[in-house]
């Protein structure tokens, strides 16, 4: 009898008309460049290949600077209500405490666990019109260009698998693989991921307790035997997180013997949440971009989770990547933008490797002498108060993308270019100090996502000045200009000096100059922008 089963059909491709960007991948890298795309317009399809969410809590750590973001999505409300704040970082050695480091306030992060910070974008994501279609993965691309010019071809052809085994080819304007670090996107891209894996696998047991820890600090405990660390988390759950010899398995009563043996006294693990076993990379991509195509997070950069960077470093790439591709799909800017984003990225992720491994193996060393370097270098930190300078770079409040123009910077050398050289200068690159820019509309939640921005700093009426800002900015319309006087920008800035800063829509520093270079902005508003003619 001849059999009545059909072969699976391949639906008709969804025109390239109803969306602008696929994005594949729907963790807080995702729909963060989806909500973002979003709100600046830019139609937008996510897919996952998970069927559900995930329930697991995963990263903890947001720091204040991806706190900007949720707050410039209008999410902070929300955020902060499902978070915890950790206040400070204790550092053990042996059971013995070598330094606490307190943040202040403002470099504080929150702790909640990402199902927790993946509901919130997935509901910010749905109010502006999004939804992540689920059991959904790529396959391949088709049709591909590999000359790396966004200006080769119109597009790639995405071919998709669903749930019920269907395939789908897919045309799609540009592509972001946010898929994670064994990704799709990146294998087609051809990239490379170098690094390494560490020796020691780890594990983690979420649970409440009987007895008592801090319920709003990280605690670091360092031995020989391998390090525990500790977190807490909201609901009166804590995180304990440990080297292992790899090959264990973690239970419960593994982890409660290595908090006896290690960790903080008269404490007992009940009620557990989660548990899980991984190992840990250290790898980034070694191209973050190719054409029309690119990716950000896990799929480009996996780190040891010291410091709790890894959430955090995906959703800036997310931001970096959303306002650039708004930008040329909308005509506003050109194709060029975006080979800024992969060097832009790339450094940050090599920086955020280096360093998380450095943290990493320092809470591994064995040998005494090793030791003994460590506990001093803790020591002198806490008595030199030297966490100072380290706390904003945690925080997110040292990123910078470095000035690769001479017009991005004043000439000569004024004393703004000398103290920006300092630690904790204000550079080119950084983010314009947000003390200034969400009271004057720079940033933050309003109705409209914020665009570029040229700052122009007065001193008294300077009624001239402002009118040469605003003849010159003319041409690029969806510059906006904001005047500050100098007495309140050089307490933020550093700089008093009637002149102007540039400021990119995702609020970092474009240029700076003086009065007597707008022959200076004029060219970055054209190198960023493209050129523009002046009314007749």
């Amino acid at each position: 009898m001849a059999s009545t089963e059909r072969p699976a059909q391949t639906p008709p491709a969804p025109s390239a008309e109803s969306f602008d960007v696929l994005i594949v991948g729907a963790g807080p890298t995702g729909m963060v460049a989806a909500c973002e795309l979003l709100r600046r317009g830019i139609r937008v399809r996510i897919v996952d290949r998970a069927p559900q969410p995930s329930p697991f809590p995963k990263a903890l750590l947001v720091w204040p600077r991806s706190i900007d973001l949720f707050e410039d999505l209008g999410v902070l409300p929300e955020l902060r209500a499902a978070g915890l704040p950790i206040n400070a970082f204790s550092y053990f050695s042996d059971r013995r405490r070598l330094a606490t480091f307190d943040f202040p306030q403002h470099l504080t992060p929150l702790c909640l666990p990402q199902n927790e910070t993946e509901r919130i974008l997935r509901d910010r994501l749905a109010q502006l019109g999004g939804k992540v279609e689920r059991g959904v993965r790529l396959l391949t691309f088709d049709s591909m260009d590999f000359s790396g010019r966004v200006e080769a071809s119109d597009g790639v052809t995405a071919v998709l698998e669903h749930a019920d085994g269907r395939l789908e080819r897919c045309r799609a304007p540009f592509v972001i693989g946010t898929d994670g670090a064994g990704s799709a996107v990146r294998a087609q891209l051809g990239s490379g991921f170098t690094g390494s894996t560490y020796e020691s696998a780890f594990a983690l047991v979420d649970a409440r307790i009987e007895g008592f820890l801090p319920p709003d600090q990280a605690l670091y405990y360092q031995s020989p035997a391998g390090a525990l660390v500790v977190v807490a988390l909201p609901d009166g759950v804590f995180r304990f997180f440990s080297s292992m010899a790899p090959g264990e398995k973690v239970t419960v009563e593994k982890m409660q013997r290595i908090v006896d043996e290690r960790g903080p006294r008269g404490v007992k693990l009940v009620d557990p949440v989660w548990e899980s076993e991984f190992r840990v990379h250290a790898r980034h991509a070694t191209q973050f971009q190719l054409g029309r195509v690119f990716i950000a997070g896990d799929a480009a950069h996996v780190h040891s989770p010291a410091g709790g960077q890894g959430l955090n470093t995906g959703m800036q790439d997310a931001h970096n990547l959303a306002w650039k591709l708004a930008a040329v799909i909308q005509g506003k800017a050109p194709s060029s933008l975006l080979d800024t984003y992969g060097p832009e990225r790339s450094a940050v992720a090599q920086r955020v490797v280096r360093d998380t491994d450095i943290q990493t193996r320092g809470w591994l060393v064995k040998g005494a002498m090793a030791v003994r370097a460590r506990d001093a270098a803790f020591r002198v930190a806490e008595r030199s108060r030297l966490f100072r300078l380290y706390a904003p770079v945690m925080a997110g409040r040292r990123l910078s993308y470095p000035a690769v123009r001479d017009t991005q910077l004043p000439g000569g050398l004024p004393g703004c270019k000398v103290r920006g050289r300092l630690p904790g200068g204000l550079t080119v690159g950084m983010v314009f100090p947000r003390a200034l820019a969400a009271p004057n509309g720079i940033a933050g939640p309003g109705p409209r996502p914020a665009s570029w921005t040229v700052v122009t700093v007065c001193r008294g009426e300077a009624a001239s000045w402002r009118e040469q800002v605003r003849a010159l900015s003319a041409p690029w319309q969806e510059v906006r200009v904001v005047e500050l006087a100098g007495g309140a920008t050089r307490p933020e800035t550093g700089c008093g000096t009637q002149g102007y800063y540039l400021i990119r829509p995702d609020g970092h520093i474009a240029a700076h100059g003086h009065e007597g270079e707008l022959d200076r902005l004029r060219t970055e508003l054209t190198e960023w922008l493209g050129a523009r003619s002046y009314p007749a």
